[in-house]
């Protein structure tokens, strides 16, 4: 099992590309519906909370499954899963969140709370840990 990553940022949108290179680094092999998760959640968070929010990215492996949490500083602010009119501009990021993963949710705690999602399992050979701070 490997340990997991954990990246620190206050969320821009040129951020995004950047975590998606640090997941797929991180992984070692392609990884495009954990990458595809991380941009919604990360881009949820700036639309919702604000640009420069402080984020925490933990991706967690084992057991089969890849969890990926997302962690900001709202508890008030929840996702709210909706079903988007064909000419709508935006809205489905959590129907595509919802398709791709085994499950998803929110954890809300004091001052924060975690949207989290698992997918199955991605196989590679362990990269060591990886902690790192994005943008700033």
């Amino acid at each position: 099992m490997r340990p997991p990553l954990t990246l620190e940022l206050l969320a821009t949108p040129k951020d995004v590309p950047e975590v998606r290179r640090a997941l797929r680094a991180y992984m070692g092999v392609p990884c495009a519906d954990l990458q595809l998760c991380a941009s919604e959640l990360i881009t949820n968070g700036v639309r919702h909370i604000g640009e420069g929010v402080p984020l925490t990215v933990r991706v967690v492996c084992g057991q089969g499954r890849t969890r990926l949490e997302v962690t900001d500083p709202d508890p008030r602010t929840l996702p709210v899963l909706c079903k988007a009119a064909d000419d709508d501009e935006t809205g489905r990021g959590l129907a595509l969140l919802d398709a791709v993963t085994l499950r998803w949710g929110v954890e809300q705690g004091p001052g924060s709370k975690t949207v989290w999602c698992e997918l199955p399992g991605i196989h590679a050979g362990s990269r060591g840990m990886v902690v790192g701070v994005i943008g700033g």
